[in-house]
């Protein structure tokens, strides 16, 4: 595929802007194939992915059992648009990790399961008010595409052009990790308020993990004031422990929005929860939600064997001791932060310690990491084509290829900080 050609077509030169390097100021990589723990361009060269599907390939790229599920699944129709077995098989181990989860929806993305959990939120407490959290990404939905106004616990202002003011002020965002401005909106507008969703470890301002107390403040507040609480762990589902962020951290949700790993790398979604409110979506409710690819064939059979593999080889302890490889080289680095949550990491261009929310996150030196970026991609590591972005592990990955790569990311660390 020629470059000019992708320029011609696609807006942007891609389907999705992170994928524009633009950030790093440098130009899209095109991945001809990938293998294991590896991506390989056009000419033939191989690099070390640390974005890995953007944390869905949790075994790898081309994993022999998930490859050899697509293929069986495919050879006997692609999209049936009706009931099959490997749907409810995939709900039932999904529900089998979370056992609070009576029911599950499958959908086709993680904005999708989003948008639904929202929806029947406002269904259950016939409320309006959602609160989201400064730099927590819960998909491109218009009610999500909302910053924070000047005055803290003020209505959201649109992040996007083409987002109505009016559906902006339907939500409201407070910074992340800081539990005094959610004991506060509560007592302001606690009878508003539908619903809190938050990502429980966040993963799209870079790996930022709840400083204790925060999930609990929000578990705590919801449930007094009739609101429900939703955890998007569309990333740290079945990432960050068997159970998500919500088993990691004992803080149990209302309603749980996953994607990427139920999927094994093709497009999904889901959202599940208690029967009793997810059996108000249709047709067993009020609440209607659809989707003609929803609970496909093929991406169940993905699912299905690579949460079946995931319990088998137990891939949460692998991950945590690949993690602790990074951790003997990347903890002590002077004047960047290292930050580790289970198979997911991230560096900071920082001085003064790990970022607590999106306000110290943005004081990172971008230029720092841009610099950095470049450098690791010239030595065959490919790291995530942005500063606000997660780095993945995956059990494709063994300790000494980390070794490896850890003893060069140190090194590009102190250059880049350098200039």
């Amino acid at each position: 595929m020629r470059r000019d050609q992708v320029q011609s077509y696609l807006v942007g030169g891609v389907n999705s802007p992170v994928r524009a390097f633009r950030a790093v100021d440098e130009e899209p990589l095109v991945v001809a194939r990938a293998e294991g723990p590896f991506v390989y361009d056009e000419e033939g060269r191989r690099y070390l992915d640390f974005i890995g599907g953007w944390g869905a390939l949790i075994l790898g790229h081309a994993h022999p059992a998930v490859v050899e599920a697509v293929e069986n699944a495919a050879s006997r129709g692609i999209c049936f648009g009706l009931s099959h077995p490997g749907e409810e098989e995939l709900a039932e181990r999904i529900a089998a990790a979370f056992p609070w989860i009576d029911r599950v929806r499958l959908v086709n993305s993680g904005t999708e399961a989003c948008m639904t959990a929202v929806r029947l939120a406002r269904a259950v407490t016939g409320r309006t008010l959602c609160v989201k959290f400064e730099g927590c990404y819960h998909g491109h939905a218009d009610g999500f595409l909302v910053k924070m106004g000047s005055g803290g616990a003020t209505l959201g202002l649109p992040s996007s052009q083409g987002v109505p003011s009016e559906i902006a002020g339907t939500t409201v965002v407070l910074p992340y990790n800081d539990e005094g401005m959610v004991r506060r909106l509560f007592a302001e507008q606690g009878e508003e308020i539908a619903a809190v969703i938050v990502e429980p470890v966040a993963g799209n301002m870079g790996v930022v993990p709840p400083r204790p107390g925060f999930l609990e403040t929000l578990r705590e507040e919801t449930r007094r004031w009739g609101a429900l609480l939703i955890f998007d762990e569309v990333m740290t589902g079945f990432r960050v422990s068997r159970d998500g962020a919500a088993g990691r951290f004992g803080v149990w949700p209302d309603l749980l929005c996953l994607g990427k790993i139920i999927g094994g790398g093709l497009p999904i979604g889901a959202v599940a929860g208690p029967a009793e409110i997810m059996d108000l979506l249709s047709p067993a409710g009020p609440v209607y939600q659809a989707g003609t690819f929803a609970g496909g064939p093929v991406v169940c059979a993905a699912g299905n064997v690579t949460l079946r593999v995931c319990d088998e080889e137990d891939v949460w302890a692998l991950l945590e001791r690949l993690g602790r490889v990074l951790d003997r080289h990347l903890s002590s680095l002077e004047g960047v932060s290292y930050v580790r949550c289970g198979g997911m990491w991230s560096l900071f261009f920082l001085e003064g310690g790990a970022p607590l929310d999106f306000q110290e996150v943005q004081r990172q030196d971008s230029a720092a990491f841009a610099r950095f970026h470049a450098v690791l991609r010239s030595r065959g590591i490919l790291a995530p084509p942005s500063a606000y972005e997660a780095w993945f592990l995956n059990t494709a990955m063994d300790e000494a290829l980390l070794e490896e790569a850890a003893r060069t990311i140190r090194e590009e660390v102190e250059e880049a900080r350098r200039g």
